[in-house]
């Protein structure tokens, strides 16, 4: 029998990106995702031929509110982690994935 522990900030990121990209395919839009890492975009949407950056985020229930941090963080080899936030240059989209109601 398989025991599933606490969730990883990357498993938590690779689960709303897998239920976002199959309840978009399910409505009909396109999904792609990046041949490569470092993007500040996690898939693209193609919608009526206009191509979409999207960035996906796990939401959490507090006090019956989704809640998502809209930043980033990631370790550098010189400067140890490193928070960023988002730019509007940089996405048109956010999709948010909440796994406390199974819900975007």
């Amino acid at each position: 029998m398989f025991v599933q522990t606490k969730l990883t900030t990357g498993d938590k990121g690779a689960i709303a990106e897998l239920k976002i990209s199959a309840e978009a395919t399910r409505l009909g839009v396109v999904v792609s995702r990046p041949m490569s890492e470092g993007r500040r975009y996690d898939l693209v949407f193609d919608i009526e031929h206009r191509l979409y950056r999207v960035q996906c985020k796990w939401g959490r229930c507090v006090n019956g509110t989704v809640c998502v941090r809209a930043s980033t963080c990631r370790h550098t080899p010189n400067r140890g982690y490193v928070r960023t936030t988002y730019t509007v240059d940089e996405l048109d989209l956010v999709a948010i994935y909440c796994g406390e109601l199974d819900a975007l």
